[in-house]
């Protein structure tokens, strides 16, 4: 998604170093031919440097050296009474920081729980945590709360489901992708065994 907002923008300048490298060009076919072929080289030289540099610009980001995740808290969140029982299901809540020189945007966030012990997913939350306006240069990004659709349900209290013996603690992946660039590792964080408002 990037490559469209970087594109775009680098799009918007290539239309003149086009017409630039097509003067040059032009002047260069009006000397002899000797100096025809060194000014077309030249002239053919620039344009690819201006295309590269366009391309370059247009490239994705790695966003575990770009974003940093900060203000990272953990915890079991109450969903409430479903089909007559309480339902805790396991929630982080994060921010994203740009940590590189440039600003960012169109970053997707995946957070993956897992019950201690087991490789099996417990259910995962998606979100698109920086939208096309971009994050800018050492800048800290809004709240994200990520939740598990997963959890526990019981008729006991919320806090004495907590300490039950049949608890199993869990923990969370949180992964982050920009533009065609594979799902890369952010962190991992245990999953505080304690409530959380929100």
């Amino acid at each position: 998604m990037s490559l469209a907002v970087t594109s775009r923008r680098g799009l918007g300048r290539e239309p003149n170093r086009r017409s630039w490298c097509l003067n040059h060009r032009s002047v260069a076919v009006s000397y002899n031919g000797a100096m025809r072929a060194r000014r077309l080289k030249v002239s053919l030289g620039s344009c690819l440097l201006a295309c590269v540099s366009v391309l370059g610009c247009s490239g994705t980001r790695e966003v575990e050296k770009d974003l940093k995740l900060v203000d990272v808290s953990t915890g079991w969140y109450d969903l409430g009474v479903v089909n007559g029982q309480n339902k805790l299901v396991p929630s982080v809540t994060l921010q994203l920081q740009n940590v590189s020189e440039q600003d960012i945007s169109r970053v997707q966030i995946n957070a993956i729980f897992r019950r201690v012990g087991e490789e099996q997913a417990w259910g995962e939350h998606f979100v698109r945590a920086i939208g096309p306006d971009g994050l800018a240069p050492g800048k800290v990004g809004p709240k994200l709360v990520f939740r598990s659709t997963l959890g526990y349900t019981g008729t006991e209290s919320r806090q004495q489901m907590l300490q039950n013996r049949e608890f199993v603690d869990a923990k969370v992946d949180v992964f982050g992708k920009h533009g065609s660039r594979t799902w890369v590792k952010l962190g991992e964080f245990p999953v505080e065994r304690a409530l959380v408002a929100q």
